[in-house]
């Protein structure tokens, strides 16, 4: 018997941190500092979780832009077209978009620990997989398989967070998360390019991010417990009943759902919420635009910096850095400035919840640093010029990134709380779309357009997007009252 947590009515006297369903006395709920309650562990503990869900993702993401480093040893060996190469990239990514419509709402029904040891073991053969790879289409189909089951910590990660950390201190955890989506599409190019340059089979690339996600799965197996609440209380129900107290129930026993009323719950609801949710569905369209940039520039890049200043696949490959410590940076300033004025606000507004667009703010500003970062890039990357300048404006790319991607998480989760991996599987799902789809129009486009005005062309879609986190500044707190599944009113 499985409850459909979009209910509010059943939420009712939820509180943040500690869950309390209603008065009730055989509803099964966390006591005051139950050490069964993931806000409740120690902060070391946390922390721990907190930085393994970040590296999930940086597996991902690091096999995610990797083949784009080893392009040239994969033309050599399989004699593949610059297209079909651009499709180890895209296709990976485009696994993105089917992954999360299992994962997410499969970890809201199963739990995130059976999800994650599943999925990643699965990834982890894929991988095996990639590097014993035949021919062109073992590539490209193992390639997509994998990227299937890689998205999975790129629903749930931030989910696994979401269960563990409460609203105060969920910002500086998922301030370090978010840097991981950008940290590993940077290092792929970069170790793969030195794989190459150095004359090692580009085999050994996949056999280096097999070794990677073995360990990782590893880690899932032996220290990765169970966070979700609903699938906790349901275990401490269980229990409680084998011990003779068969009057105890779960808040997900209270509602019966047959197979089908499941089945359509785990793929319909990231969808659902997406199109029932305009604050969702203009957060997502913000972030899969950017995220769809992010993986253009696996395309552009080469053209500037390889083709236009005549760098070798590994000097190529060190460009990406930038984006890599402009992320960095973002999220350093955020633990010393933006954590802090949180944290102070919570005891302010103390006993009621920070409101969701108190997170905006960071995004009010990255905005218009991210359009004017593609300006900068458009108008410095010809080879007359030093490369230091498009360089450094990748950096100020990766710091708009990350302080767009920081303030929308966390407005997601802050607003759908208990639905909050269905919510990040909908915008993972949009996101991977654009991801995947961007890179297979890039070449023809910096081909035809000529690099400074291809890049202008993005910095004017990213100019006209920047309104989108002032507009809900403006108007989230009308939007989330009219939301059927905003935890935050």
């Amino acid at each position: 018997m499985i409850v459909d947590f979009d209910n509010a009515s059943q939420l009712e006297g939820r509180k943040e941190g500690n869950v309390t369903v209603d008065e009730d006395k055989y509803l099964v709920t966390f006591d005051i500092d139950d050490p069964k309650n993931p806000q409740n562990w120690s902060n070391a503990r946390r922390w721990y979780l907190t930085f393994l869900a970040g590296m999930l993702v940086l597996n991902a993401t690091f096999s995610s832009s990797a083949p784009s480093g080893i392009a040239d040893a994969l033309v050599e060996e399989f004699g593949l077209s610059e297209e079909v190469v651009t499709l180890t990239i895209s296709l990976f990514v485009a696994g993105y978009c089917v992954g999360p419509l299992l994962w997410g709402p499969l970890s809201e029904e199963l739990g995130r620990r059976p999800v994650f040891i599943f999925s990643f073991f699965v990834y982890t053969m894929f991988q095996i997989g990639m590097a014993l790879s035949k021919n062109t289409a073992s590539l490209l189909v193992f390639r997509f398989l994998g990227g299937v089951f890689a998205a999975s910590p790129l629903t749930n990660s931030g989910a696994l967070i979401s269960d563990i950390w409460d609203a105060r201190t969920r910002g500086n955890a998922l301030a370090i998360f978010t840097v991981a989506p950008f940290v590993g599409p940077a290092l792929g190019p970069t170790i793969a390019g030195f794989i190459y340059v150095s004359g090692t089979s580009w085999r050994w690339l996949f056999w280096i991010l097999t070794i990677f996600a073995g360990v990782c799965w590893i880690l899932i197996v032996f220290t990765l417990p169970e966070t979700y609440a609903p699938i906790l209380l349901l275990q401490k129900a269980r229990h409680m009943r084998q011990e003779g107290d068969t009057r105890c129930y779960a808040p997900m026993e209270v509602t019966e759902k047959t197979l089908s009323q499941q089945i359509e719950n785990v793929l319909a609801r990231p969808f659902r919420m997406l199109f029932q949710e305009p604050m969702l569905l203009a957060a997502t369209a913000y972030m899969s635009f950017v995220y769809g940039c992010l993986y253009l520039l696996f395309e552009a890049f080469p053209i500037v910096f390889t083709e236009g200043h005549g760098f070798n696949a590994g000097i190529s490959g060190l460009m990406y850095l930038p984006l890599m410590l402009g992320g960095v940076m973002a999220v350093i300033i955020y633990l010393l400035t933006f954590s802090p004025r949180y944290e102070r606000e919570v005891r302010r507004c103390s006993p009621d919840p920070v409101v969701p667009e108190f997170r905006i703010e960071m995004a009010l500003i990255a905005a218009p640093i991210y359009a004017a970062s593609f300006f900068w890039f458009a108008w410095t990357s010809s080879p007359s010029i030093s490369f230091w300048a498009p360089l450094i404006a990748g950096g100020a790319m990766g710091f708009g990134i990350s302080w767009i991607f920081l303030s929308l998480f966390n407005y997601i989760i802050d607003t759908y709380l208990l639905t909050a991996a269905s919510a990040l599987a909908a915008n993972t799902v949009a996101r991977s779309l654009f991801g995947a789809g961007f890179p297979l129009f890039a070449n023809q486009m910096y081909v035809k357009l000529g690099p400074q005005w291809a890049s202008s062309l993005l910095g004017f879609v990213s100019l006209a997007m920047v309104p989108i986190p002032f507009i809900f500044l403006k108007f989230g707190a009308k939007l989330r009252e009219q939301s059927k599944h905003a935890v935050a009113k």
